[in-house]
């Protein structure tokens, strides 16, 4: 067990899937977690289950004045931040690359690749004075393969892997690490939302044959965050049953 007793973690996309289960789980482990949504209920509601010292924020991470606002109140709540877990995502809109809506694609990369851009510019200079931060963000299969009809998606969760890389070679002199994890099927909103039918494909496609869950990234997560992954800095962190670097029939 990771423990993170005494450290302020911010969560991002804490409302549901693995936000939420990341936020409770670090909660059990002795955090003191900062909770970052834009549905205020849902997140009033992860806050209760996670119990301990949680502080629930309902902004849009795609407003950079909103999430700077945040994170200064979370920073006056629950003091200096030492873990950033930069997972809010939104999936976007399925179209032909040709047909794909210019408002769409710039709406997705405030979302997935801004925000988490931002959230690090405002954490890093606080860890790096104390030596000594987390910074976790979520990228997507979509990080490491191209996928047809969602140009916006895939370009913004291989931005943030670079994202990643790029700040992990500053920060690391500085006892800073920076990590990207990558979920694969997940059993989450999103992934609900795309009908049985898909989701019996990707679990045939998965050589576990099952899709995972979020408590199970949240535990990859949680390790990511913790000095029990102290060697561990600019890599990209597959939580994913197998499917990235296999092939099924």
């Amino acid at each position: 067990m990771s423990d993170f007793a005494g450290r302020h973690v911010v969560v991002t996309g804490a409302s549901s899937g693995i936000g939420r289960a990341t936020g409770i789980l670090l909660a059990k482990r002795g955090a003191k977690v900062s909770l970052i949504a834009r549905r205020a209920e849902a997140l009033a509601a992860v806050r209760d289950a996670a119990g301990g010292e949680t502080f629930a924020i309902a902004a849009d991470v795609s407003d950079r004045p909103a999430v700077l606002a945040a994170l200064d109140r979370a920073e006056a709540a629950l003091g200096p931040i030492d873990g950033l877990f930069a997972n809010a995502g939104t999936g976007g809109a399925f179209a032909p690359f040709v047909d794909y809506s210019t408002e769409v694609f710039e709406a997705v990369l405030r979302t997935n690749l801004l925000s988490p851009f931002w959230a690090m510019q405002r954490v890093l200079p606080g860890m790096i004075e104390r030596r000594r931060g987390a910074i976790l963000v979520t990228g997507s299969l979509a990080s490491e393969r191209g996928m047809a009809h969602n140009p916006g998606y895939v370009a913004s969760k291989h931005g943030v892997l670079g994202l990643a890389r790029a700040a992990a070679v500053e920060a690391a002199p500085h006892g800073v690490r920076v990590n990207c994890i990558v979920p694969g099927f997940i059993e989450t909103e999103m992934l609900a939302n795309l009908g049985e039918e898909a989701l019996g494909a990707m679990q045939a496609r998965t050589p576990q044959g099952r899709t995972g869950t979020a408590e199970e990234v949240a535990e990859v997560a949680a390790f990511l965050l913790s000095d029990a992954a102290a060697h561990v800095t600019g890599q990209s962190w597959a939580v994913d049953g197998g499917i990235l670097t296999t092939l099924t029939v």
